[in-house]
């Protein structure tokens, strides 16, 4: 039901008194439909002051009168749209992220501790060799997680906690956590820092990790009689590889290294966190890849679906088929600021373009193998 002439000239006045000042008004309509309000007000016109800066100003008057505050560029035009309501509240499920928790713990455990002599004996469990890979890679998922986690409640934005996602009888023990972001941060430069928090937390632990993994690893021969894994290598895994072994593996002569838990948990802490910097929707890559570029962005989505399927066809790795059905679904989708006109400055573009590269580094192609003699 439209806003009756009463109510509208009312609102008139606390829009106009919120933007006082800040914003120079051309044409103000009602009635517009925009995010999930029927009835918001849009302005549109020139901004009088730095965005950043108008943005803090007209919230906080606007938060007093009940509305949200949307800075958008439309054609080339700046708008404010102002929505009644508030933005959503979340209430954490901490025992349900408690318990999810807990059972991937398990469940990475047994991924590392369960195994078999002979293909005839029973499965038994080896205490050392399932902490040694649960210990390093939960460390390493639950600090990418925990980054994600500080900075959204360090801007009040309404985050879950980490939501872990256990895998039983997969060759990694689980699919890593996600969080979930109720509300939208308030400008690119907030939204940069979430998403780059979880990863660069992550690889603060992985990269050691991988090192310490690595002098613990031998190279030797691969077999010629059985059936066995081989870990994908990304740039920075051939490169810590080439650093501690002083060669390239796998050899053409058919040597390469034989991965301790310690170091084939870091490597997997290193996929997850290539996983989600994929620059697409609302992965961590898809937040530094909107910040740069805003909207423009979208088609890059099905240019990565594309690659994905290629790679799928190519090395034969069935999971990147998945990775592009989930991104034709929910990798159109991005985490759009409440201000969404204000660049980032040149620090923030720096770690955008950083986070891209890193991605580039942590991608590996093809990462698991199973080579058949």
């Amino acid at each position: 039901m439209p806003i009756d002439s009463l109510v509208q000239g009312r609102m008139s006045e606390q829009v106009q008194k919120a933007v006082a000042g800040q914003f120079q008004i051309e044409a103000m309509q009602f009635d517009i439909p925009f995010v999930r309000s029927q009835h918001a007000i849009r302005l549109s016109g020139r901004f009088l002051v730095p965005t950043e800066a108008a943005y803090e100003h007209i919230s906080r008057l606007a938060t007093d009168s009940g509305y949200v505050v949307y800075f958008r560029k439309e054609e080339d035009a700046e708008v404010i749209y102002f929505t009644p309501g508030r933005l959503p509240e979340h209430r954490p499920r901490w025992p349900l992220a408690v318990g999810l928790f807990a059972v991937t713990v398990v469940s990475v455990f047994l991924t590392g501790a369960l195994t078999q002599e002979t293909p005839d004996s029973s499965m038994t469990i080896d205490w050392l060799a399932g902490l040694s890979y649960a210990i390093p890679l939960m460390l390493i998922l639950l600090a990418h997680e925990l980054g994600h986690f500080f900075v959204g409640r360090r801007y009040r934005m309404a985050v879950s906690p980490p939501y872990f996602i256990p895998l039983p009888l997969s060759i990694l023990g689980t699919l890593g956590a996600v969080i979930v972001m109720v509300t939208p941060p308030k400008n690119r430069k907030h939204l940069l820092q979430l998403g780059a928090a979880g990863p660069l937390a992550g690889l603060v632990f992985a990269i050691p990790l991988l090192i310490i993994g690595l002098s613990y690893s031998n190279i030797q021969p691969l077999p010629t009689d059985q059936p066995y894994f081989v870990e994908g290598n990304s740039l920075l895994y051939v490169a810590l590889k080439y650093l501690m072994f002083g060669q390239v593996l796998p050899t053409p002569d058919g040597q390469d290294v034989f991965l301790h838990n310690i170091a084939f948990a870091a490597w997997a802490g290193l996929l997850v966190t290539a996983l989600n910097l994929i620059p697409a929707g609302q992965l961590d890559g898809g937040h530094a890849a909107y910040t740069l570029f805003g909207i423009r962005i979208r088609p890059l989505t099905f240019v990565i679906i594309g690659i994905l399927i290629g790679l799928a066809i190519y090395t034969q790795f069935w999971g990147w088929m998945l990775w592009a059905v989930l991104l034709f679904f929910f990798g159109q989708t991005y985490a759009v600021p409440l201000d969404d006109i204000t660049p980032l400055d040149g620090k923030h573009k720096a770690l955008a373009i950083f986070m891209l590269v890193l991605f580039v580094l942590l991608f590996a192609p093809n990462p698991l193998r199973v080579i058949t003699p």
